[in-house]
């Protein structure tokens, strides 16, 4: 490679925005329609991948030196649609960037903040697109549970607030555990703070909270439609949105503090391999070995 690696991708994220402050890294520039007609097209070295396989996608992977995915089952479509070699694909899960604060003490502000008890368990949804990520299928499973202390966070921009409002009235019986928090600042306090992050969502794309929740020492519960569902374990998979299972799961680790603490800890131990600074070093690692 030339001294200077050029990249280029559909859509930015936290680990592009660190590479384009690294001095060995250019970004290559669409070329207006002047420069398409009098000059051969240019490729990327690194080709980041998100979103659908398009046309213009595939283009970009088949002239690229190397692919970055972000989950091995998009690496898998990649290679089944366009035939290229399995060593021009590398997989590079979403970064995982926060400021790691001590849960017990996020937990004590968040608690005096919203006017719950200390010992109240936690479950934590929020989303961009409340309906594809499973808002009332986390409704439905809540209103399952057997066990009783715990108050449900539900956060997110006012217009998906506003929506969910109609539904509640559904719900009486979580009429006293539901928290809703609208436009809310400190989104990764609300990580950190909570015992439990629930995400029955229909959508296939990396959900990156899994791994920031993960980081934030939260157990996870994920449906398997996503690909996320690649670092989290069997237990906390969901075979559907609305899978009956999930409740009576969520029951037993609501009831046993140790098995809570258990999983917490592994969480964070596979999180920590998705870090911003993890992910630069495995970029940095596959650009020097092309």
């Amino acid at each position: 490679m030339n001294s200077k690696t050029t990249i280029s991708f559909k859509s930015t994220n936290t680990l592009i925005e660190e590479l384009k402050k690294q001095e060995n890294i250019e970004i290559l520039k669409e070329g207006n329609f002047l420069t398409s007609l009098f000059s051969k097209k240019k490729y990327a070295d690194v080709y980041f991948h998100t979103g659908n396989l398009d046309e213009k996608s595939i283009e970009n992977i088949k002239n690229s030196k190397i692919t970055i995915a972000n989950s091995f089952a998009s690496m898998n479509q990649i290679i089944a649609k366009t035939k290229i070699s399995h060593e021009k694909v590398k997989v590079i899960y979403p970064s995982v960037n926060i400021e790691y604060k001590k849960p017990k003490e996020v937990r004590a502000k968040i608690s005096e903040e919203l006017n719950i008890d200390l010992n109240t368990k936690l479950i934590l949804f929020t989303a961009k697109n409340f309906k594809t990520s499973g808002v009332k299928e986390v409704l439905d499973i809540c209103s399952s549970l057997n066990y009783q202390d715990f108050k449900i966070i539900i956060a997110g921009e006012k217009k998906q607030i506003t929506a969910l409002q109609f539904q509640l009235p559904k719900y009486q019986n979580l009429a006293d555990k539901i928290i809703l928090l609208e436009d809310y600042k400190n989104i990764d306090d609300l990580f950190l703070a909570s015992d439990i992050f629930l995400l029955p969502t229909y959508n296939k794309t990396f959900a990156s909270n899994v791994l920031k929740a993960m980081y934030c020492e939260c157990v996870v519960f994920l449906s398997i439609e996503n690909d996320a569902k690649e670092v989290v374990d069997v237990f906390a998979s969901m075979d559907s949105p609305n899978d009956p299972s999930t409740a009576f799961k969520i029951d037993a680790i609501l009831l046993d503090n140790d098995e809570i603490e258990k999983i917490k800890k592994e969480n964070k131990k596979v999180a920590e391999e998705a870090t911003l600074q993890s992910n630069l070093e495995k970029f940095n690692y596959i650009i020097g070995n092309v």
